[in-house]
This record gives structure tokens, C-alpha cells and sequence, in this order.
């Protein structure tokens, strides 16, 4: 399951691509049109800027904007910012391999190779669906209603 961080870290930056070109946007702003409580939400931009993702100014005027364009930023990355691993379980993982404690043989392992398939296809979209997609989405799913 989508961790709130992450769900709330793709919300605020699909809101921030969609002000690409203007004036940072103030957390609090953000954090009310997105439904996002301010103190979770200031952690988490926080993160964002650290991964170079974001840029800030403090003082009148200020606020947050995206530093990369949204075609750039891909959901593996923010997911990966926000919670870590993909896999779902950690000895299927590519970048926070952990092995099973109960695990007799990962080779074997029916479990295991469920999951790294899993992980190959969740991978494969997260990879290939940047901010800029989400946005394009919301768009086209306006448009139909």
C-alpha cells in the first residue's frame, strides 16, 4: 500500500508542476488545496529539496518550486525518497536487499520469486511515469467528465 508520505509527496509535486513558471508556492497553500496536514508536509518538501527536486526561498515572496522539470521526476524516485524500498518483501529488493530470517533458500524461495516479479513490473511503471504524466492523467480524466 501507498504510504501517506509518498501519496502526499506526488500530490505536492503534481500541484507544483502545475505552477511550473510562477512564484514559489507557500506550504500552507499546498497543504490546503491538497488536503495535506502543514507539519507533515513541510517534513516531506523538506526531503524533496534535500534530493534536489525542489527549490525554496524564505522571506516575502517565498515558498517552494520545483527545480526539475515534471517530464524528470519519476515516481520510483519520489517512492524511494519517501519509503525506501519498492519490494514488497526486503529480500526481493534491488537497493534494500535484506535476506528472510525464515527463508530455508532464497533460490527455492516460491515467495521470492513471486515478488521480484511483482517488483520488475511495479518497477517498470514507477520508472516509466513521471510528474508530468500524473498531470497529463488528471487532464485527460478532467476532460471526460
Amino acid at each position: 500500500m501507498l504510504s501517506k508520505k509518498t501519496k502526499y509527496a506526488i500530490k505536492a509535486l503534481v500541484s507544483l508542476g502545475k505552477n511550473m513558471g510562477n512564484p514559489p508556492v507557500q506550504i500552507s497553500k499546498i497543504a490546503e488545496e491538497e488536503k495535506i496536514p502543514k507539519k507533515f508536509l513541510e517534513q516531506i518538501l523538506l526531503d524533496l529539496r534535500n534530493a534536489g527536486f525542489l527549490y525554496s526561498k524564505k522571506g516575502a515572496g517565498g515558498g517552494y518550486s520545483l527545480n526539475k522539470d515534471p517530464k524528470e521526476i519519476y515516481l520510483v524516485q519520489v517512492m524511494r525518497i519517501t519509503d525506501g524500498p519498492i519490494a514488497m518483501v526486503p529480500c526481493a529488493s534491488l537497493n534494500f536487499y535484506h535476506k528472510c530470517e525464515e527463508c530455508k533458500s532464497e533460490l527455492t524461495c516460491g515467495i521470492r520469486s513471486v515478488f521480484i516479479d511483482v517488483r520488475d513490473v511495479t518497477l517498470k511503471i514507477l520508472s516509466e511515469t513521471s510528474i508530468a504524466d500524473i498531470i497529463d492523467r488528471e487532464v485527460n480524466l478532467i476532460s471526460l467528465i
